[in-house]
């Protein structure tokens, strides 16, 4: 299946202008969202997961958090303004998008999924808990290269398999 062509310039910066969003130096902001994206394509050049989605679930997993605390909701929060914004600001074939929609809903509650594209999602996301002081660990991981990452410690000497430009 090829790529639908989203421009994800224009959906930043409307996910950026929401009133409800947090500020970029967040814990769950757009400096987040970005280390996801790039986490995702990294994971993507090795899972063989759709690139549109898991860049879509890196901007709207925790786009529309009401805290930096706990938000038991924000994923169905998430998920729903894609709803909202899709053939708005991006389309996706039905069976693309009820991917982009399960990984944000649940991004939060489950931690595995045979799904390439939604276990990278939530690889992604995972990857990114040591903003908070969390270790990643393997087990909570689904993609080879996500708990080889987690073991090594530090994402770096994978940057070079970014595929994309932000």
């Amino acid at each position: 299946m090829i790529d639908p062509i989203i421009d994800f310039d224009a959906l930043w910066q409307a996910a950026i202008a929401l009133p409800s969003h947090l500020s970029p130096y967040t814990v769950h902001g757009p400096d987040h969202w970005r280390r996801v994206e790039r986490n995702a394509l990294i994971l993507a050049s090795q899972s063989g997961a759709n690139v549109s989605v898991v860049r879509l679930f890196a901007l709207f997993h925790d786009s529309c958090r009401e805290n930096d605390d706990y938000d038991p909701d924000h994923g169905k929060r998430g998920a729903a303004l894609a709803i909202a914004w899709r053939r708005k600001y991006f389309d996706l074939p039905d069976e693309l998008f009820e991917l982009l929609h399960y990984a944000c809903n649940w991004h939060t509650d489950r931690h595995h999924h045979e799904d390439p594209t939604i276990a990278t999602c939530w690889d992604a996301d995972r990857l990114d808990l040591g903003r908070v002081g969390i270790t990643p660990h393997p087990k909570y991981l689904n993609t080879g290269l996500a708990k080889e990452i987690a073991l090594h410690g530090s994402i770096s000497p994978w940057l070079h398999l970014v595929v994309h430009r932000f």
